[in-house]
């Protein structure tokens, strides 16, 4: 066996009952949940476990997701597992730093409680998102440079799919462009902002702020920055990376062809969904994903070991 990558979903891929049986029965994973709540001043066993009209919103979603994602992960360590490395998209990244040791737990969720924040607040109006399937990154970004107002590429998840992010109009103006030059479909993204946009560098900035006043460590397993699709080679680049990282690009197809060129070829998913497995099959077929969304899903690792 090759080498082994933990990956940490994004947004859009909460449910309501994510963790809710890592909790019942695991002491780590109930632990996660406590600390998260206090720092946080929620209820997070509230928000994830029940119906509520929260779950999807912004502010909500990323503290709620991180959390369910790392208890997740405190269960699996216990089992004794490490990755060789570790990436996740957007706020997965989170995750990765949770799982590289980077800061505490604490710190780790006030940065995402004032993250959700400053992303819902930074554009709450006139800001649109759209997933561009059919055209490649460099073809949609060209004709990305030729629509009036402000339009970029936000994720490049896939070969096949792209996310565009910027003002209404602007991302309205690019979908006709970009249907014109032969993309088969541009669907428009139920979110309440222009995420990894340059319209949110206000709040990449509010999140430096923040950073500033908690401690960063070395990581003890390397991760992949979704600004650079590198691994972070210093720890003095973390800030700059993650408070850039609010209004950049999601480099996720090239961290996994980077990962796969480390000499990755086993790919743990952890939190709910199988979004980047879906990723991960157009990126390369032949790669071992192995999704943990559910307690049971715990017995697919004992070949790992």
């Amino acid at each position: 066996m090759g080498k082994i990558a933990f990956l940490f979903p994004g947004q859009g891929t909460q449910c309501v009952g994510m963790g809710k049986d890592f909790v019942e029965q695991h002491k780590e994973a109930s632990e996660v949940f406590e600390i998260s709540s206090k720092v946080s001043g929620l209820d997070i066993n509230e928000l994830c476990f029940t119906e509520n009209d929260k779950l999807n919103v912004t502010e909500y979603t990323q503290i709620a997701l991180l959390t369910t994602e790392v208890a997740i992960l405190k269960v699996i360590e216990k089992m004794g597992i490490t990755p060789d490395y570790c990436a996740g998209l957007s706020l997965g990244e989170y995750g990765a730093i949770a799982a590289s040791k980077v800061m505490n737990l604490e710190d780790l969720f006030f940065l995402i409680r004032q993250r959700g924040i400053y992303m819902q607040n930074a554009y709450p109006v006139g800001g649109a998102m759209a997933a561009i399937l059919g055209l490649d990154a460099e073809t949609i970004s060209g004709i990305l440079k030729t629509v009036d107002g402000i339009v970029s590429i936000a994720n490049d998840n896939c070969p096949g799919q792209i996310v565009i992010t910027g003002e209404e109009k602007a991302v309205s103006l690019a979908c006709e462009s970009l249907k014109e030059a032969g993309a088969k479909r541009c669907v428009p993204l139920n979110v309440s902002g222009p995420f990894h946009s340059e319209l949110l560098k206000g709040a990449g900035e509010q999140l430096m702020q923040d950073l500033e006043k908690v401690i960063i460590n070395a990581p003890q397993v390397p991760y992949l920055s979704n600004v650079t699709a590198k691994v972070v080679e210093s720890k003095d680049d973390i800030k700059d990376l993650l408070s850039r990282q609010v209004y950049s690009p999601v480099r996720f197809r090239e961290s996994i062809l980077e990962l796969i060129a480390l000499g990755v070829d086993t790919f743990v998913e952890i939190g709910p969904g199988k979004t980047l497995a879906g990723f991960l099959r157009k990126i390369d077929k032949e790669l071992k994903v192995i999704n943990i969304e559910k307690v049971e899903d715990l017995e697919k690792l004992s070949e790992l070991n």
